[in-house]
């Protein structure tokens, strides 16, 4: 367990947090939540002592170890392969399965594991430094946007691993459906304090609205009440008989607290402007190829049409053409066959991942975004400014000292500025937090045109996805389809494998690896069963005997009671029948908690019987 007790922390006049105080318990999996800048990443450098606070204290157990995702990375072994397994116990150091495993989940090819890890990309060498924390024996996982790097199937795959680790775990990410899938409590930052709950995003902040609006209601009848008791006072104040009854009021007053009125938060929130079309379709790809510099073609012989509502989704692991093909569809590149059509009425707004470079940082953000509309509206301007959390003066911010976040913010601002009828999107919500992903998901289904957009966010592909552009291993697919109906027909390649019959199972275990491989692998499986089921049969175990000791001792308590009440004895028969109605509860408590450790018993040794089964 690990306790952060009245913490303090602040940069300069910011502060983050005001004497802020919650436990992380055994096995809890904690989602942390709240808006950009408001400490969720300093709240990690607390935990993992790379800062310390202005006051209060974090209690460590000791020997107790934290791994912590750097974004810089810092390696010293000569492959990719060696790097991940630096940190194994001494014990593991043969289970080479292990690493290929993970390595593989997050996206690694077998051909990058004997690479050099500075040869790799930036994006990998983060997923290396990922890799090497889920290998190494840390108690406590400090992972913050984790999937920032990761495609699609790796964050489902980082999802299934999560969701089985056997330690603790907290978890900053923008994708919510991720994040409700691994976490079993939701820890927010809010106002500069922190509540934590159990449960998902949802509850949390369903319980965070509720409980502002009780407050709110409170503040406004309090104030009635203070106004009413101060106007009393004034009036009645010079009589005499009246004296006490104002003396009274005067005292209930100064033991009133005063509640102030709660600070507005800047949220984002907004709605694209639509430009009518009559036509049918926005935008057509005719058998188009492309591909750098000679190599395979990315996108061959492609062809594509897009209604003027549709809402295409372009999904798919990293470096397969998602990009390419956006940057084809709104003519920032040219096919080297085939043909882009886009009818003269239809107007494109553009998000591109590289689309910070096309900012004037010598430009302020509202004449930035007022340059992009057309009829350069400066309250118009102002009001999209405002949406996109740049009130007052912080409008009149150069481009130039912006963050990454918030230029990405300018780019969706600039969008918002002109009428469009049909909106190409590279990842747009690579920089947002969570709050502002569900503004944005709200303003896409809102949006009267058509909407194409690549993103690995599996809520936006739920809620919103209508088609789908699939690529995967050498070719890209279209499905006429919603995506959940994509992973109940079609599903992902590198995921079919985990559900193979068993049959095949087997014949891939004696084709494809050794004997001995398959000896580890069970002997770990076994060794998980037994360290995960003993502590719940000791439980069960002690349970058992309380409860056959409790249960003599009532009976014994009742036939007490029967010889009292012969005797009439009635203070002793008063006292017996407290004690039993102590015991009694006791003893249903403990046939309560007998009977959920006896669930998650059986459930859990059916898990493991369920693995073993598969891989013998």
């Amino acid at each position: 367990m690990i306790i952060v007790e009245d913490v303090w922390k602040s940069y300069g006049r910011q502060v983050l947090f005001e004497g802020i105080s919650f436990k992380i318990n055994q096995r809890e999996r904690i989602g942390v939540v709240g808006r950009n800048g408001h400490g969720k990443t300093t709240l990690f450098r607390l935990i993992a002592g790379l800062e310390e606070p202005d006051r209060g204290q974090i209690i460590r157990p000791k020997k107790y170890l934290i791994g912590y995702v750097e974004q810089e990375p810092h390696f010293k072994a000569s492959t990719v392969f060696e790097e991940a397994a630096r940190f194994m116990r001494p014990e593991e150091s043969n289970e080479t399965w292990r690493v290929e495993k993970v390595l593989a989940g997050l996206g690694f090819k077998t051909s990058d594991f004997y690479k050099p890890p500075s040869a790799l990309s930036g994006g990998f060498q983060v997923r290396l430094n990922l890799a090497k924390v889920l290998l190494s024996p840390y108690d406590l996982l400090l992972l913050d946007e984790p999937n920032n790097y990761l495609d699609i199937t790796s964050i489902r795959w980082l999802t299934r691993y999560l969701i089985e680790w056997p330690g603790e775990l907290m978890l900053i990410t923008h994708d919510r459906n991720f994040m409700d899938s691994v976490v079993t409590d939701v820890l927010g930052i809010h106002r500069r304090k922190v509540k934590k709950i159990k449960g998902n995003t949802e509850k949390y902040y369903q319980q965070i609205a509720q409980e502002e609006e009780t407050y709110e209601k409170t503040r406004i009848n309090d104030e009635r009440k203070r106004k009413e008791i101060e106007v009393f006072i004034n009036r009645f104040r010079a009589k005499a008989r009246l004296a006490n009854l104002v003396q009274s009021r005067i005292k209930t007053l100064a033991k009133m607290e005063k509640k102030e009125k709660l600070e507005k938060l800047a949220t984002l929130d907004f709605s694209f402007r639509y430009e009518p079309y009559f036509g049918k379709y926005v935008l057509s790809l005719d058998e188009i190829t492309f591909s750098y510099g000679g190599e395979k073609p990315l996108i061959e012989n492609f062809s594509l049409t897009v209604g003027a509502r549709d809402k295409i989704f372009i999904i798919g692991p990293n470096g397969r053409g998602k990009t390419t093909l956006i940057k084809l569809m709104a003519g920032l590149l040219k096919p080297q066959k085939g043909e882009v059509i886009i009818p003269q009425k239809v107007k494109v707004g553009v998000y591109e991942q590289s689309g910070l470079e096309s900012l004037n940082e010598e430009r302020t953000v509202l004449e930035e975004v007022m340059a992009a509309d057309p009829e350069k509206e400066p309250q118009r301007a102002r009001q999209i400014c405002g949406s996109m959390m740049f009130e007052g003066e912080a409008a009149l911010k150069k481009i130039a000292i912006l963050s990454g976040g918030e230029k990405s913010r300018v780019l969706l601002a600039k969008i918002l500025a002109r009428p469009v009828n049909l909106l190409i999107l590279d990842e747009p919500t690579n920089h947002l937090d969570l709050e502002s992903c569900d503004a944005l998901l709200t303003a896409l289904d809102n949006f009267e045109g058509a909407v194409i957009m690549v993103t690995h966010n599996e809520m936006f592909l739920k809620a919103l996805a209508e088609r789908l552009v699939v690529f995967e291993k050498d070719k890209v697919a279209i499905y006429e389809m919603d995506y959940n109906r994509f992973l109940e027909k079609i599903g992902w390649e590198e995921e079919k494998e985990e559900k193979m019959p068993e049959r095949t199972r087997v014949e891939k275990f004696e084709t494809g690896q050794s004997r001995k491989e398959w000896r580890r692998l069970r002997s770990e499986i076994i060794a998980a069963k037994s360290a995960t089921l003993k502590p719940l049969e000791s439980r069960l175990a002690s349970l058992e005997r309380l409860i056959e000791k409790r249960e003599v001792e009532i009976q014994k308590l009742k036939e007490a009671i029967i010889e009292a009440s012969k005797q009439r004895k009635g203070q002793e028969i008063g006292e017996m029948t407290k004690k039993w109605r102590l015991w009694q509860r006791e003893l249903d408590s403990w046939w309560e908690e007998m009977d959920q450790v006896l669930k998650e018993y059986e459930s859990k040794k059916a898990e493991f019987d369920q693995k073993l089964k598969e891989i013998n």
